[in-house]
């Protein structure tokens, strides 16, 4: 499955595309591999979130 194509004004449509994408991706994972691909993301959000804090502070 592709990744859904989310419009610019973030509709109930496109929750429902982000929610089914994300049922279509796990629904096969293990519990260990569900842990790792929400750990990943999670990681990678820290990380984004720390980068803007850096580039807000050196402003």
């Amino acid at each position: 499955m592709n990744e859904p194509k989310i419009s610019r004004d973030f509709t109930i449509e496109d929750i429902h595309k982000v929610r089914e994408y994300n049922y279509e991706i796990t629904k096969d994972m293990t519990t260990e591999e569900l842990r790792n691909f929400y750990k990943k993301g999670a990681d990678e959000g820290e990380r984004r979130i720390n980068e803007l804090r850096k580039k807000r502070m050196s402003v």
